[in-house]
Parts: structure tokens; sequence; C-alpha cells
């Protein structure tokens, strides 16, 4: 206790009570508007790239320190009038100019990495590390935390490892790999301005880039930082055993994205259904709303994303309503009784075809299909060229038409009956006849 008194009376007469009360409240202000800045700048209710939403948001980040650079450059020409110099004064001012420096340099990073929540919540913490680097260079403290870094570490022959190498390894594969995802998002950004280019094309280049430049960031890093890269053949030989038996799915996944990708067989956009079924069935109906490594993203009518492997999709059969031409045929099978008059009755489909969403070229048609146990089966074909506004909502509204038409005019759907005859004792059935 009495050793933190003396060092707090040394430091006291070293600074002086104003410049430790305005240092204080310094730290203070730039500390509350950090974090009110960074809860409004997290959770703010509107998003977006437009300028205003870019200027607000470097207000929102810069003013904390701004505020301080005032308060201590106050301070500093109050000094000056009296005849004095405030030597910490001056240490905090370049401190917080070097800080406020750093922090725009973050978010002017952040805007061309693209926009992302998790980019955003990281900003702060990669302008405090950097500061701080660079404050112990301006303090003369760097080289004292190297060299006591350095010493502590383990050594294995020739081989040492040390504190202070791992985190230079660190800190220079977090370099390259940013570097490698700013050029992979400006290559990403070129290629979907690229109207020429299939929508799939796009996203397969896009994510390839993103791949490929952050393995080479990643290799460039270790190598940089003095990382023997022949030592890791070892690790890749354990990585193509681990594909050949646990990881083989992930592979066969991440290859056949790739392939959907390449081929244009499903784009963002398009309406697809699992099912082996063609004509009227619309089981696992959705939109694929988004192309990824691993799944495809598939959103059906109530809201739902159902993810599916994309190896799945390669595999097994579905029905693309997107694919070629939009237009698709449906049928509508209808039974009416022997007593009906089914001249009347297919008329009568052909007018319930009468629908906004149904294309007169090619025309309905109608058709007497089969003499069945319960009556004829007759079926209504029609087509529509808008599968994606859905398929059984224009079903619903014909059968609905096909009800009241049958009703007005007298036409009957027998449901199906079977009779049963109870013999009694050994009668047979042709002596009840």
């Amino acid at each position: 206790m009495d050793e933190l008194i003396t060092r707090f009376a040394g430091l006291y007469a070293e600074v002086g009570l104003t410049q430790l009360v305005v240092l204080a409240v310094t730290v203070i202000v730039v500390a509350a508007g950090v974090i009110v800045g960074r809860r409004w700048y997290l959770n703010r209710p509107g998003t977006g790239g437009s300028t205003r939403h870019i200027v607000t948001d470097a207000i929102a980040v810069i003013a904390p320190y701004l505020a301080g650079l005032v308060i201590v450059g106050a301070a500093q020409a109050w000094f000056a009038s009296r005849g004095r110099h405030g030597d910490w004064l001056d240490i905090a001012w370049t401190l917080l100019a070097l800080l406020a420096l750093i922090r725009l340099l973050a978010f002017v990073l952040r805007l061309s990495l693209g926009p992302g929540t998790r980019i955003m919540a990281w900003e702060l913490r990669v302008t405090l590390i950097v500061w701080a680097l660079i404050a112990t260079q301006l303090l003369g403290w760097w080289d004292a935390i190297v060299t006591g870094l350095d010493s502590i570490g383990l050594s294995k022959g020739a081989a040492r490892i040390t504190i202070w190498s791992v985190m230079k390894a660190l800190a220079t594969v977090t370099i390259f790999v940013v570097v490698s995802v700013w050029v992979a998002r400006w290559i990403d950004r070129r290629v979907s301005s690229i109207q020429e280019l299939a929508p799939s094309t796009r996203i397969g280049i896009g994510k390839f880039a993103y791949a490929f430049l952050i393995a080479l960031g990643v290799l460039l890093g270790l190598q940089s930082s003095g990382v023997d890269l022949t030592a890791l053949t070892v690790f890749s030989g354990a990585i193509g055993l681990g594909l050949g038996f646990g990881l083989q799915a992930i592979a066969a996944n991440f290859v056949s994205g790739f392939v959907l990708l390449i081929d244009r067989s499903i784009k963002p956009g398009d309406v697809i259904s699992f099912t082996g079924t063609t004509g009227t069935s619309t089981t696992g109906f959705g939109w694929v709303e988004e192309l990824r490594g691993r799944h495809i993203v598939i959103r059906d009518r109530d809201g739902v994303a159902t993810l599916v492997p994309n190896q799945n999709v390669i595999t097994n059969p579905l029905i693309n309503w997107s694919y070629g031409h939009p237009r698709v045929r449906l049928r509508l099978p209808v039974r009416i009784g022997y007593q009906d008059d089914v001249e009347l009755a297919l008329y009568l489909l052909l007018q319930a075809a009468e629908h906004p969403r149904i294309l007169r070229d090619p025309p309905a048609v109608t058709r007497l299909l089969e003499f069945a146990d319960y009556g004829m089966e007759i079926e209504l074909r029609f087509w529509i060229g808008d599968p994606a506004e859905g398929v059984n909502n224009v079903r619903s509204d014909v059968n609905r038409r096909i009800w009241a038409l049958f009703r007005e005019n007298g036409i009957t759907i027998p449901p199906a009956q079977r009779e049963i005859r109870i013999l009694e004792g050994g009668k047979s059935a042709s002596a009840l006849a």
C-alpha cells in the first residue's frame, strides 16, 4: 500500500493535478462516447450503402475521439496562455489523434470489405490492437516489450518458439488474409457487374476467388512469418486421409456446389420441387434463395428456409419449374356419373378454364380417359406461363369453378361405392339373385 501511495505521489508531482484531471475527463468522455456510439452503430434500425448512411456512420465512430481532442487541445491552449507547458497533454493529444486516425482507417477498410455485422463488431478491437502497438513504439516501450516476449518460449534442437514469434506469425497471417479478402471482394463486385455472365457463373467465380485467395493469403502469411512450408506435407497427407474417410461427404457437397454453379441448371430465383412426378405435383415446392458452398437455401410459401445439401440436388431427381421456357401444363382429373351428359361435362370444363393466368395458346383441352367402376374419368388440361407465382392457387380456382358449373347444370361427381351382400346358410349368390 505504501509503495502504491509513493508511486501515485511521484506521478502527481511529475504530471500535476490539472493535467491528471484533464486526462481523466478525456478518458471518461471518449470511453462513454465510444460505448454509446458503438451500441447505436451496431444496432441501428436503418442500414444501407448510401452516402448519407456512410457519413452518419463515420460521424458516430469518430465523434468521441474528436471530442477528446477538443478537450485536450483546450487544456493545452489554457496552459500556453499562462506560460506553462503540459508534456503529458502533448503526449495524450498525439496518442488520441493516432487513435482517431486508425479508427477512421479501420472504418474505411470495413466499407471496402462490404457490409457485415461481424466485421463491424471487430472494427474497434482491431483499432485498439493496432493503436497499442504503434503507441508502444512512440513511447519507446517497443524494444523492451519485444525482448520480454521473445525471452519466453520453448526450444527444441535448433528451433525455438517464443510468444513473440507466435504473435508475429498470427499478425502476418491476419494481414495477408485481410488483403486476400479485400481483393476477393473486389473481384466479386467486378464479376457481379458483368451482366453478360449468368448469375450462377458469377456466384461460382466469386466463391472460387474467395477460397483460392484466402488459402493463398494463409500460405504467403506463414511463409513471410518464417514458417517452413515443407513441414506441411505431413498435414496435407493427413487431410487427404481424412477426406477419404470422414470428410468425403463434406468434400462431395463442395464439389457438387461448384458443379451446380458451373452447369447453371439451378440458379437463385428458380422455382423447384423435390418429387419424381411431373405435371400437377408440387411436393417440396419452393424458391432457390441462395447457392452456398455446402448447400442451397430453398424457401417455401410458408417462409421456411430448407437447407438442402448440394450432393442431394445432384444425385436426386427434382423439377425445376423455371428451367428453359416457363410454361407448364396442369392436369385436373374429374369423375362424373354414367347418367350425366359427358359432352356437356367436357364443355363445362372448358368454361372453367377461363382464368387470367391460363394461356390461350396452346388452348385448354378436355379428354374422356376411362370408363371406370364408379363413373367416367374425364380430365381438363391447360397451360400456365408463370409457375413461380404458384401452381396450387390456379388449380384451386379452376376446381372451384368446375364445382360451381357442375352444380348449376346438374352434373354429379359420384363417390366410390361398394355393395356388400350377406348370404344365409348354404344358399348361393345366384339363387338369391
